[in-house]
């Protein structure tokens, strides 16, 4: 389900392509996952066969010297060993990429479709608006970013309207409107708003002043053009009305430590399971952030809960989600297992607190 379009620079060559923009068939390092459509009644393994005749049969044959600009970049889901640069070659391409080296089709399909991440709800969704014509982007954001009054966001929130804050996490956790979900801008925004989200519910947008736009187009990119507005002022609104403010203490490693060993909390681990087979917290449960919805149905709401992950973003998007949910007593970890690891070498935590793979 991608296009890819060769460039042509004709004071160079009106024969040999100067480049091509691979779409999401050949990345930096990786070529497309071919189980996208798989809940649309495909077959990852017929689709991979399809990438497999795209990139032998159309692109490999291209000049060595052509130039790739692929549609991602490092860090998306779109494949699983996306490389961090943003142009190649052919050349070099045919030469390192792990899915380009000579194999059968049958291996091929095999190798693309191993391993692969969870891909988010949204790709699917995605899938289907792609084969529809709808609104562009900018008729979409004409209607949407409209300032809204802290009554009229209330009212929508009773009637299941989506609170988004998508400022800085440490922001976040000083103060929010109650109820409001934080995916911040700062990180993997899209991918966790679109995992987060429900996609037919409204959205408002709480941001900082200035980045209401940006907030809503790089939702809409990702499909999720059903934002009814933005919060007027942002947070400075509340502070007439301190009822509807909530704060999520966020704690040292060594706090957290000091609680795990007197105060018995449930320790929350939400980041993905790979990430917990190299290291994790002893004593620590899996809950990945994709799937915490899911598994907070069986969390005690009575114990206490503290959250991590790697650095601090994901943490609270699990904090405000558990506290939505209705778990009262919900704080996280600042910095995540990376700062652990730090306290553990320089701060007296025991190095027995952290599980290696």
């Amino acid at each position: 389900e991608s296009i890819s379009i060769l460039v042509f620079d004709l004071e160079r060559s009106a024969f040999a392509p100067y480049a091509v923009l691979t779409g999401d068939t050949l990345f930096v390092g990786d070529v497309g996952r071919p189980d996208l459509r798989v809940a649309l009644g495909w077959s990852a393994a017929d689709l991979g066969g399809q990438l497999y005749d795209s990139l032998w049969k159309k692109l490999l044959p291209l000049p060595d010297a052509s130039l790739v600009y692929p549609a991602h970049g490092a860090g998306s889901l779109c494949g699983k060993a996306i490389g961090k640069e943003t142009v190649s070659t052919i050349g070099e391409q045919r030469h390192s990429n792990y899915a380009l080296q000579p194999m059968s089709k049958s291996a091929f399909v095999d190798i693309v479709t191993a391993d692969q991440p969870d891909a988010p709800p949204y790709f699917t969704y995605d899938a289907v608006l792609n084969s529809q014509e709808r609104q562009t982007l900018d008729e979409a954001l004409a209607r949407q970013l409209h300032p809204l009054t802290l009554d009229r966001v209330l009212a929508l929130q009773e009637v299941g309207g989506q609170l988004l804050d998508t400022r800085e996490p440490s922001d976040f956790a000083a103060a929010h409107l109650k109820g409001s979900i934080n995916i911040g801008l700062g990180g993997q925004y899209a991918i966790w708003a679109g995992t987060i989200l429900g996609r037919e519910r409204p959205i408002v947008i709480i941001a900082d002043p200035g980045r209401e736009n940006e907030s809503a187009v790089r939702l809409g990119r990702i499909g999720f053009d059903h934002v009814v507005g933005y919060l007027k002022d942002g947070l400075r609104s509340l502070e007439s009305r301190p009822e509807l403010t909530a704060t999520t203490e966020r704690l040292s490693p060594g706090v957290a430590a000091e609680r795990v060993e007197s105060n018995r909390p449930l320790l929350l681990d939400v980041r993905t399971t790979g990430e917990r087979a190299q290291k994790h917290v002893a004593g620590s449960v899996a809950a990945p952030l994709n799937r915490l919805v899911e598994s907070a149905r069986e969390l005690p709401k009575d114990r206490p809960l503290i959250v991590y992950c790697a650095g601090g973003y994901r943490s609270s998007i699990a904090a405000s989600l558990l506290q939505q949910l209705g778990f009262r007593d919900v704080s996280e970890v600042a910095g995540g297992i990376a700062a652990w690891e730090t306290a553990v070498l320089h701060s007296g935590i025991p190095p027995s607190s952290l599980v290696h793979g």
